[in-house]
C-alpha cells in the first residue's frame, strides 16, 4: 500500500471501510446525545422556529430513545453495505462513493443545525473532526487513484433521496422491533 490509502487505480481499506468506522464515531455521539438534547431543547426550539411546521416538531417529539437507537442500527447495515461495495470494487462502487458524498453532506448539516442555534447540536461535534475531513480525504484518495466519480446534481439528489429512504426505513422497523416488545 503507498501513498495512505492509494495503489495503483485502487483505494485501500482504510479509504472504503474507513467509511464505517467514521460513520460510527458520530453516530456514538448521536446516540449519546440526541435523545436527551431534543427532549429538554425542543420547548425552545419551537419558541425560535415558528415557521417550522408543526409535523416536523411532531416526529422529533415521537422517537422514543430505544427507537432511535434501533434505527441507528438499521442504518449501520446501510453504511456497512456501502463499505462493503466500495471495499469489493476498489473504492469504484457508486453506492458507496454516494454514501460517502451523503456522509459528508450529513456532517455539514449538522454544522449548519449548531449554527442557526448557535450551540451544541447531537452531531455536531464529530462532524467537523471526523465526518468533514473524512470525506474530504476519501474523496482525494479516490481522485488520486482515477475512480472518483464526478458528483453531479442528479447524484446529489439521488443520494439525498437514498439517505432519507434509509432514514425512514430505518425508523419504521425500529419502530416494529420497539414496539413489538
Amino acid at each position: 500500500m503507498t501513498d495512505m490509502g492509494v495503489r495503483g487505480d485502487r483505494v485501500g481499506p482504510a479509504v472504503t471501510l474507513g467509511l464505517l468506522l467514521a460513520w460510527a464515531l458520530h453516530d456514538a455521539e448521536e446516540l449519546a446525545t440526541g435523545p436527551r438534547w431534543i427532549s429538554e431543547n425542543l420547548p425552545t426550539l419551537r419558541e425560535r422556529f415558528p415557521g417550522v411546521p408543526e409535523p416536523v416538531w411532531a416526529a422529533m417529539e415521537a422517537v422514543e430513545p430505544r427507537e432511535f437507537a434501533v434505527a441507528v442500527g438499521v442504518m449501520a447495515t446501510f453504511v456497512g453495505c456501502a463499505a462493503v461495495a466500495g471495499h469489493r470494487t476498489g473504492g469504484r462502487s457508486g453506492f458507496y462513493q454516494g454514501a460517502l458524498d451523503g456522509f459528508g453532506l450529513h456532517g455539514l448539516v449538522h454544522l449548519a443545525q449548531a449554527a442557526a442555534v448557535r450551540g451544541y447540536t447531537p452531531g455536531s461535534v464529530t462532524s467537523p473532526l471526523v465526518v468533514v475531513p473524512f470525506t474530504l480525504w476519501a474523496r482525494g484518495r479516490l481522485r488520486k487513484a482515477g475512480v472518483l466519480k464526478p458528483a453531479r446534481a442528479r447524484d446529489v439528489a439521488m443520494g439525498l433521496a437514498v439517505a432519507a429512504g434509509a432514514t425512514a426505513v430505518s425508523h419504521a422497523v425500529a419502530r416494529r422491533v420497539v414496539g413489538s416488545r
